[in-house]
């Protein structure tokens, strides 16, 4: 490459100068160090000769042996610095266009691992099945609750413990079943998230006010503390477990907002119902026993209302689909 030396007085200033400079490593400027050795007499002979670089070649000068095009070893290929792929003559590296190819990516994947999915379908519900109904239906309630003291509250509450395990794997497993990356998460709507969580602190509550009114005298005759802790402490702890539990599903938009509640409520009916059977042995009161039958009755009263709501969700969802299919 021609380098020409002028002399900064000698240049116009109205000349235009330009310069190409395509390998910029060649332009060695002096460190800091170096030029703190300058001493005052080349400051003083200022202005000092500075180079400029012309890109053209004259006639006479060799082409520049690292730029050379047929060397085929060298990834520098002239005026390029790395020589270009062929997208289309390229099979090994995938070409996405639009978002509708990473969508039809992420279907294919999901695809290839459906048939590893198909035995959650069984093994989702036998863990609800194992964990909730058979210790409740099956196993002796004497075997379990052994009076009306700790060690026969903190038994119930395990049962309850086993059973929230099971509906947490089932829940996450009905999850991973009903995720599709071509399935839009519908958000539960406002109402009916109202809904839920009136429903579930009325049915807190009124347990609640109905110990505070037997302690003030207001119902007659009083409860014992003990006495109310077995018959509705397992279900007012495991009612606040599900409140979280359908928050977080609407949070993390989970497809199984919609189950939750009805797996819960299920459950919540007999637990009810074993707190009727717990009465004669905790000498529980007429209006103690009258209570419980009126949250059972509200509890099939909700779950009906649910299921109600899934037959209309699931229709909303096919009708849905079914615009966009002939759309």
């Amino acid at each position: 490459m021609a380098s020409l030396i002028f002399l900064a007085s000698t240049i116009p200033k109205h000349a235009l100068i330009n310069s190409q400079l395509q390998n910029i490593s060649f332009l060695k400027i002096p460190k800091q160090s170096n030029l703190s050795t300058l001493s005052y007499t080349h400051h003083k002979a200022w202005p000092l000769p500075l180079p400029l670089l012309c890109t053209k070649l004259f006639p006479w000068e060799p082409p520049t042996p690292f730029s050379s095009v047929d060397d085929e070893t060298n990834i520098i290929k002239g005026g390029n610095m790395v020589e270009p792929i062929d997208a289309e003559e390229s099979t090994e590296l995938p070409l996405l266009q639009s978002k509708e190819d990473i969508i039809d990516m992420n279907a294919q994947q999901y695809s290839q691992q459906q048939p590893l999915k198909w035995p959650m379908w069984l093994i989702g519900p036998s863990f609800l099945l194992a964990t909730g109904m058979l210790p409740t239906l099956w196993l002796p309630l004497s075997s379990v609750f052994v009076g009306p003291n700790i060690a026969g509250l903190l038994s119930l509450l395990g049962l309850d413990c086993i059973f929230n395990i099971g509906a947490t794997l089932f829940l996450l497993m009905a999850d991973a079943c009903a995720a599709h990356p071509r399935r839009k998460i519908q958000v539960p709507p406002l109402p009916y998230r109202m809904w839920n969580m009136g429903a579930s602190v009325l049915g807190f509550l009124a347990p609640m006010l109905m110990m505070v009114a037997s302690h003030r005298g207001l119902l007659a005759p009083e409860l014992s503390f003990m006495s109310f802790s077995v018959l509705l402490g397992p279900y007012l702890l495991l009612l606040a477990v599900q409140m979280v539990t359908e928050m977080l599903t609407w949070h993390w938009k989970s497809p199984v907002w919609l189950v939750t509640p009805i797996v819960y409520e299920a459950y919540r009916i007999l637990q009810l119902m074993r707190g009727l059977r717990l009465g004669s042995e905790v000498s529980a009161t007429g209006w103690a026993i009258t209570s419980i039958r009126l949250l059972v009755s509200w509890w099939i009263f909700i779950l009906g209302i649910q299921l109600m709501r899934v037959a209309w969700f699931a229709g909303l969802n096919y009708g849905s689909q079914s615009r966009e299919a002939t759309g």
